[in-house]
C-alpha cells in the first residue's frame, strides 16, 4: 500500500497512527464523535466573501448561488489537515476552502463525522463535497472497494494537495538520513500494525545483510519518543503529519523531516459525479488561488509547501 491510501483508507490502524502522532507534538486534538458542524470553515464568517460580486459566483449551480453555502463533509481528527480547536474545525483544508470561498462568493460549512461515512454522505446529498485529506484513487473514482468490487457509482476529485510518507528524525539529523536506503544497518521505531511498519519491513528486505532493525510500539507517540531519546534513528508518517510534528514538538526543536516524500499522490475534494458544474467551478477556483498566491500562503502558514500542486486537475489519482 502506498502513501496515496495511507491516511484516508477506512482501516483503523492507519488512522490511529495519525492520531497517535499528535501526542508528542502537544497539539489539541478532539476526535469527532458524531457530527459536529463548523459554520465558519476555520475562519470568522466575515473572512469569507458571500457575495454575487465574487469572480466565480456565476460559475456555481443555482442551488449554491441561492444558499451561499457549500456543505463539506470531513473527519476533523487529522492535524494539520483538519482538526478541532477552540470549538472550530481548523487546519489546511478549512483554510484552502476559505480561499476558494472568496473566489466563489460562498461559505464552506464543515461538518465532522466518521471518515468511512463521508462518501455515503456525499452520495445521499447530505454533504455537497468531501474535503478530508482524502486520497484520489481510481478505486474511489470508480466506486470500488478494496477488493475491486463495485459498491457505488464513484466520485470525481478536484486535486488540491500532494502527500506521501516522510521520515521523522531527531533535530539536526545526526545520522544524516535522507532516504529509506540510509536506514540499512540502523534501528527505526514505528507504530505496530500500521502500513508504516509494512514500509519498514519492505525496506528491511531490501537492506539484506545490512540489517534494518524495527522496533514496533503500540502508539506513534511511543515511537516518536524512541527517536527523541536516540534509541532509533527515524519514525515514519504521512508528510503533513510529520511536518506538523516537526514544527510543534518541543517548540520545533525536537524533530525534523528528513529527505523527500515517498510515494506521493494527490488529495482531492470529492464531488458527486452528477454535480459536474460544481466540480468545474471548484477546479476553476483552485486554479485562481494557485495563480494569485493565496494557495501558497496557506501552505506556507502550515509549513507544507512541498505538498503544493502547480495546477488544478480532476481525477489525477491512480
Amino acid at each position: 500500500m502506498t502513501a496515496r491510501t495511507t491516511r484516508r483508507t477506512t482501516t483503523a490502524k492507519s488512522r490511529i497512527a495519525a492520531v497517535g502522532a499528535l501526542a508528542v507534538a502537544g497539539t489539541l486534538l478532539l476526535t469527532a464523535c458524531g457530527d459536529q458542524t463548523n459554520s465558519g470553515s476555520g475562519t470568522k464568517e466575515s473572512d469569507t466573501a458571500t457575495s454575487s460580486a465574487a469572480p466565480l459566483f456565476a460559475k456555481l449551480p443555482k442551488k449554491y448561488q441561492d444558499s451561499r453555502v457549500i456543505k463539506v463533509g470531513t473527519d476533523a481528527s487529522y492535524a494539520p489537515m483538519e482538526y478541532e480547536e477552540g470549538g472550530k474545525i481548523v487546519g489546511i483544508d478549512p483554510d484552502i476552502a476559505a480561499a476558494l470561498g472568496k473566489e466563489l462568493g460562498v461559505r464552506f460549512e464543515f461538518t465532522s463525522g466518521t471518515f468511512d461515512g463521508l462518501i455515503s454522505s456525499l452520495n445521499t446529498g447530505r454533504q455537497d463535497v468531501v474535503m478530508s485529506a482524502m486520497s484520489d484513487t481510481k478505486a474511489r473514482q470508480e466506486g470500488l472497494d478494496d477488493k475491486g468490487k463495485k459498491v457505488g457509482k464513484g466520485v470525481d476529485f478536484v486535486d488540491y494537495f500532494t502527500s506521501g510518507v516522510s521520515l521523522l528524525v531527531k533535530k539536526g539529523n545526526p545520522e544524516k538520513i535522507t532516504s529509506l536506503d540510509d536506514l540499512c544497518g540502523k534501528t527505526v521505531a514505528v507504530q505496530r500494525g500500521t502500513i508504516y511498519e509494512d514500509t519498514f519491513k519492505t525496506q528491511a528486505t531490501k537492506c539484506g545483510d545490512k540489517k534494518l532493525s524495527i522496533e514496533p510500539f503500540d502508539t506513534d507517540a511511543e515511537a516518536q519518543n524512541r527517536v527523541k531519546i536516540g534509541g532509533a534513528v527515524a519514525d515514519l508518517n504521512d508528510y503533513p503529519v510529520a511536518a506538523h510534528i516537526a514544527k510543534t514538538a518541543g517548540g520545533g526543536n525536537t524533530f525534523e523531516v528528513a529527505g523527500d516524500q515517498t510515494d506521493a499522490g494527490p488529495f482531492g475534494i470529492a464531488v458527486n459525479k452528477d454535480n459536474a458544474q460544481l466540480r468545474d467551478a471548484l477546479k476553476e477556483a483552485l486554479a485562481t488561488i494557485i495563480k494569485n498566491g493565496e494557495y501558497a500562503k496557506v501552505l506556507e502558514k502550515w509549513d507544507v509547501k512541498n505538498s503544493a500542486v502547480t495546477e488544478a486537475a480532476v481525477n489525477a489519482g491512480k
